[in-house]
């Protein structure tokens, strides 16, 4: 009787399930020995059975190491969006003024290979918040009373027990003026039956209201297991928001990300932001250009509901937060014989001017 697959952890445990050549296992072990690797059952389970080791499959891509990773560039930094530069308490960002980000531990179900934090996530780093410090940051949020939504990230929260989430809901949802937490994971499509009703039991706490925002790149990600996930989430009146990477070679496609957002909206998730990858080492051949990125929302306008449009957004490194970079529709008109007249594109990309006549 074949024993049930386990976490992939290691290089070895890639090559012996056939998703890379063991041609190029000593290059994978260097990066393992930098960056975290972990690919769970299920997320093993979505890439390609026919060509499992295939570099281009739209799920390896985003979860299987590759020697890739061990070429940084010039612009790329250990903390690409600045989370140290707005950390006044270890454990809390504090980067805009109503809301704060909560990292409550630091290991995930799966290891992206492209995610903004892969220097500080992991093995051999700290699993969690020791008691002090948790402390310490629940004095924070108590003392900053403009401090109206808590985001819960890591690391991935949904890694903590139910009874531990529990106490982190509780403990925020006692403190007077926060009214949202927010719970950011990609357990739902990584390891779908870690949402257990135990755990969405946790998640639903009196004195605030809990959203969860669902990271998934690519349609095939939300399965009929991911799905179930989400629904049991959904139904348990908990509503749902998707964040995605653009990633070259994974949704840099009108197709691709079509899909995508139809995939979320289905289950009920609504599309919040599509980010631009950031500058994290290692993932130079992840990324596309703002350019490729803008000409994407451009082909969504109009051929996708209103529901399916994202935010396209770069978190600007050092700290100073997101900012939307989608492509623009409305300009002044040139015309100096009117003013206040502007030149507005529509989802064809004919140009109308407003008002239409003077």
């Amino acid at each position: 009787m074949n024993k049930p697959m386990m976490t992939l952890r290691q290089p070895r445990e890639l090559v012996a399930e056939g998703l890379v050549s063991p041609n190029v296992l000593p290059e994978l072990e260097k990066v393992a020995g930098r960056y975290a690797v972990a690919l769970t059952p299920h997320v093993v389970s979505l890439i390609d059975p026919s060509d499992p080791s295939d570099p281009n499959d739209p799920i390896a891509l985003q979860y299987v190491p590759t020697a890739k990773e061990l070429e940084s560039e010039p612009g790329e930094r250990a903390d690409p969006i600045g989370d140290a530069a707005r950390s006044p308490v270890e454990g809390i960002v504090h980067r805009y003024p109503d809301r704060v980000l909560f990292k409550l531990v630091h290991v995930c179900a799966v290891y992206c290979r492209f995610c903004f934090r892969r220097e500080m996530v992991g093995p051999g780093k700290d699993s969690a918040l020791s008691a002090e410090v948790y402390a310490k940051a629940l004095d924070y949020i108590r003392a900053h009373s403009e401090i109206w939504e808590v985001i819960l990230t890591g690391g991935d929260p949904l890694m903590l027990s139910p009874r531990r989430m529990a106490e982190v809901m509780h403990d925020l949802a006692a403190i007077p003026h926060v009214n949202i937490i927010r719970i950011h994971t990609r357990v739902p499509v990584a390891d779908p039956a870690r949402v257990s009703d135990e755990m969405v039991a946790a998640l639903r706490v009196a004195g605030a209201s809990t959203w969860m925002a669902l990271h998934a790149n690519h349609a095939r990600e939300l399965d009929d297991a991911a799905r179930g996930a989400c629904a049991r989430l959904v139904n348990a009146g908990i509503p749902m928001v998707s964040q995605s990477v653009l990633l070259r070679g994974v949704n840099d496609n009108p197709a691709a990300l079509e899909a995508l957002m139809r995939a979320f909206v289905e289950c009920r998730i609504k599309p919040y932001y599509l980010h631009h990858g950031d500058l994290a080492p290692g993932t130079r051949h992840l990324r596309t250009t703002i350019e490729e990125g803008q000409q994407l929302m451009r082909s969504l306008r109009g051929r996708l509901s209103g529901l399916c449009q994202p935010d396209y957004v770069l978190d600007i490194p050092g700290g100073f937060g997101k900012s939307p970079i989608g492509p623009g529709y409305l300009s002044h008109d040139r015309d100096e014989r009117a003013e206040s007249r502007y030149r507005i594109v529509d989802y064809c990309g004919d140009v109308h001017l407003y008002p239409p006549d003077l």
